[in-house]
């Protein structure tokens, strides 16, 4: 299987080989590095073994590679991505956001539902070119969720949520759980269904509160697009500013950004994420998208409610919306991981490439940001008891990349921070190898 001259090996189906893959490095990220090491995935497509390579044994009908100056690591963690919008790339140069807003509108109309599942094919073989292993995706299309079903791969796909008009409401909610029920069919094993009231510019306070009540009892986790610019924080607590302009325009009415009406209560102060709790929306199954323009109150909210952020540093610059307080979260002790957004926003999905634009935001060290990429982004899903490290009984997800230049042998961690999705040798997804780079 091929994409823009790269080579694919997809390995599908029941009973596979043993894999063992041997590297000068391995990176287990709860553990301290090891020199010339091997991890072995069994048969049943997790770890079984990982430590210098002497030590991890060879079974007789395992498969072995040696990527000799490879540095292997678990299978990168990306916790916000829009796969049906591959193919988009012409937008990520405009900065104007509202415009923006609009020209993927139009082109999302113009899209075919067989070109939706196509792009969300190649946007996930992408994906494990870059050293993804699992994604936390959103979209309203749910061709995400089927390709990811089709291709055996690793994720949480949240269907997205539209109505902020009041007369919507009802008829916008059960269309949601057909939807739902429609797309169920394909999670399972370890693709996750979820929803995604997209943002309080897009969802009225009613369709908030009971779409969150229906997951919550429904046991879906909820992802919601907040407090990314401050265009938005002005609709909510002012209830002035572009989007208020355009509900307006549309006629719906402003009291419906918190299910009340004008001059019933007083919103002086509220803030989006201020907003979403009052809905009932945060809780430890909420994954919050960019969460830029918080203040203190907002910090100690989520940390309060055990919400998680994907945080999102080249998109959030490429739309000019400002930086968001990463060290202020992490040190509430907010989960976060970190996230690459779509094409459409920032041209190419590298995940090496936010890791390090997080580590100058937050001033991290090598190990911290490393950790947000892999095993911070599975805590931010809540599936860090499987994946995120390459530790024993864990899924076998492992990359080996090999960076350039001659870091790697004396700073492996430093060397992975500098790579890029070209230097992924081998992707691995629960012992099935799902990338092969061809030698240059």
């Amino acid at each position: 299987m091929g994409v823009g001259g790269w080579a694919w090996e997809v390995r599908g189906g029941t009973g596979i080989r043993p894999l063992r893959v041997q590297g000068l490095w391995a990176l287990p990220i709860d553990a301290a590095p090891i020199r010339d090491a091997a991890v072995l995935i069994g048969a049943d497509g997790r770890i079984a073994a990982i430590g210098p390579a002497q030590s991890v044994p060879t079974p007789p009908d395992a498969e072995t590679l040696d990527y000799g100056a490879g540095i292997l690591l678990p299978g990168l963690v990306n916790t916000h991505t829009h796969l049906e919008l591959t193919g988009f790339q012409q937008t990520a140069s405009e900065q104007d956001f509202r415009r923006w807003i609009l020209s993927i509108r139009r082109l999302k109309q113009a899209r075919r539902a067989e070109e939706f599942l196509e792009a969300a094919r190649r946007g996930l073989l992408e994906c494990w070119a870059g050293g993804v292993t699992t994604i936390a995706d959103t979209g309203d299309s749910g061709a995400v969720i089927q390709a990811l079903d089709e291709l055996e791969g690793s994720g949480v796909a949240y269907h997205e949520v539209f109505g902020p008009h009041p007369d919507q409401l009802e008829e916008t909610f059960s269309d949601v759980r057909r939807r739902i029920a429609e797309l169920s069919r394909h999670a399972g094993h370890r693709v996750q269904l979820g929803v995604s009231p997209h943002a309080p510019y897009t969802v009225s306070g009613p369709l908030y509160s009971r779409v969150a009540e229906w997951a919550h009892r429904e046991g879906l986790p909820l992802a919601v697009h907040i407090a990314e610019s401050r265009a938005e924080r002005e609709f909510v607590s002012q209830g002035t500013g572009p989007f208020a302009e355009a509900w307006a325009a549309r006629g719906i009415p402003l009291g419906q950004r918190d299910g009340g009406t004008e001059g019933q209560r007083d919103r002086t102060g509220m803030t989006p994420v201020g907003l979403l709790d009052y809905h009932g929306v945060l809780g430890p199954d909420t994954l919050c998208i960019h969460a830029i323009e918080l203040d203190d109150s907002d910090i100690a909210l989520l940390a309060e409610r055990g919400a998680a952020v994907a945080h999102c540093p080249v998109s959030n610059a490429a739309h000019a919306h400002g930086t968001a307080p990463l060290a202020a979260l992490r040190a509430a002790g907010v989960r976060v991981g970190i996230g690459t957004d779509s094409v459409a926003s920032v041209g190419q999905l590298d995940l090496f490439r936010e890791a390090r634009a997080a580590q100058a935001i937050a001033k991290l060290s090598d190990e911290q940001t490393l950790a947000l990429a892999t095993l911070e982004g599975a805590r931010a899903l809540a599936r860090e008891q499987e994946i995120g490290s390459l530790s024993r009984g864990k899924w076998g997800d492992l990359i080996a990349v090999e960076p350039a230049g001659g870091a790697a042998r004396t700073a492996p961690i430093r060397a992975v921070l500098q790579a890029a999705p070209q230097d992924v040798r081998l992707t691995v997804l629960g012992g099935r190898m799902v990338h092969r780079r061809a030698p240059a």
